[in-house]
């Protein structure tokens, strides 16, 4: 099928990639014109795990091409997926300014061409009732016929090109069966199980998996601070109750809380459309809080440890939300640094993707530096924010050796406690003893 994709971003890029993969002639188009003149020749903007491969392979075999035309695509498909961005407003809620506007644009340009048969897929994250005021916005300007369904992502950074490849389920929710049945036979060649479900209930889908999904970060950050006052293990106890299969043990590592361009965003937007429809979502507020707390507890175990921060060396390994991404939005790491800053302490910093996004964060008010052992150089201690798997090759005697103050402070439990004390460090994890 000839398919659109709106928004050269995350989930557009992924989306379109894999749809072309699939076997689709798909065009992705943004009004991002150096965007869009940079995936032409070969530059993909974000950092994904066979991303580059998968666009290389379908542009070369002309299933996957880009473009900044609506005419173009409106002409060429049938079929439109917004992938826009939904960032949060002050208050949590989600910006839909830009969905809005594709709307309009659409409407426009399928009364402008005599267009029939539209399919419009929103397959950003968006509220409820967000696909039925796109509808609205559509037909104030055309009168065809237009189906608007909702497919939401379900997408790992880091593993994204896996799972739209393989998915674990796909949604399709829509008031119009025949456009919910079109849209799933897009995804006829994977192999998984399917849901068909009305607008609103895909729509709410994706937040509830999400907030779920922070809600078991939170819960087991929680026991590890219980843990380490009365010292238990929060490692083994995870294990423990994820063998449980009413728990499973998929987001039971306990940490410095969640991050990314999701889970925050998508816990807040739930939260505050609940309070819009008249219902107070109190766990989720406790989600949220408790996510902040983590994010505290690492300042003040180094203040513990330190007496005072002011003035004194942290070296922070990790700025990416996660690893094997180079994204930093709502990073811990990020805003660990910035209490630190508070504090009076000066931070170098290490990330194997993401020192240039922290850049334009920080603005030369940080030290980057080439690798963590550069960086052990007289340090007073040393903060793990993501769970880069690199930094367990370390070498850990040399940073011990280099070090002002051995203090260590692992805030994804990411090594050996026994062996990081064997080394001469003061080490804490999270949860542990």
């Amino acid at each position: 099928m000839n398919i659109s994709i709106i928004g050269a971003g995350y989930v557009g890029l992924v989306t379109g990639a894999s749809l072309a993969e699939l076997g689709h002639t798909v065009t992705v188009m943004d009004i991002d014109e150096d965007r869009i003149r940079r995936l032409e020749r070969g530059i993909v903007p974000i950092h994904e795990p066979g991303l580059n491969r998968l666009i290389e392979k379908n542009t070369g075999d002309g299933r996957l091409s880009f473009t900044t035309s609506v005419e173009q695509i409106v002409s060429e498909a049938d079929i439109h997926f917004i992938c826009v961005w939904t960032p949060p407003q002050e208050d949590g809620t989600a910006d839909l300014s830009a969905v809005r506007a594709v709307a309009k644009t659409l409407g426009t340009e399928f009364a402008a061409q005599k267009k029939n048969d539209q399919i419009v897929i929103t397959k950003s994250t968006v509220p409820v009732g967000t696909g039925k005021l796109v509808q609205k916005i559509i037909r104030e300007s055309f009168k065809g016929d237009c189906a608007v369904v909702s497919n939401p992502e379900f997408l790992r950074e880091g593993q994204a090109v896996a799972d739209m490849m393989h998915p674990d389920r796909i949604v399709v929710g829509s008031n119009n069966r025949k456009a919910a049945e079109t849209v799933l036979s897009l995804y006829e060649n994977i192999k998984t199980p399917t849901l068909v479900v009305d607008l609103e209930t895909a729509e709410m889908i994706k937040y509830a998996a999400n907030a779920f999904l922070a809600t078991k970060i939170s819960f087991i950050n929680e026991v590890a601070n219980v843990c380490e006052r009365v010292g238990a293990d929060v490692d083994k106890v995870a294990e423990a109750i994820g063998m449980d299969p009413r728990i499973g043990k998929h987001f039971l590592r306990a940490g410095i809380g969640y991050g990314g361009s999701c889970f925050p965003k998508d816990v807040r937007a739930l939260q505050q459309f609940a309070n819009h429809e008249g219902y107070d979502f109190k766990l989720l507020k406790s989600v949220i809080e408790v996510n902040e707390q983590q994010r505290n507890l690492v300042v003040e175990k180094l203040i513990r440890h330190l007496k005072d921060i002011k003035d004194k060396d942290i070296l922070v390994l990790g700025l990416a939300f996660k690893a094997n991404t180079d994204d930093i939005r709502e990073s811990a790491a990020i805003d660990i640094i910035k209490r630190l800053q508070k504090h009076g302490a000066r931070v170098r910093a290490y990330d194997p993707l993401a020192l240039l996004r922290a850049q334009q964060v920080f603005d030369g008010t940080i030290t980057y530096v080439r690798h963590p052992h550069e960086g052990a150089k007289d340090v007073d201690a040393v903060v793990i924010a993501t769970e880069w798997p690199e930094f367990r090759e370390l070498d850990w005697a040399f940073m011990k050796s280099e070090s002002r103050t051995p203090i260590l402070i692992d805030g994804r439990n990411l090594l050996d406690a026994q062996e990081m004390k064997k080394h001469g460090f003061t080490y804490e994890g999270v949860g542990r003893r």
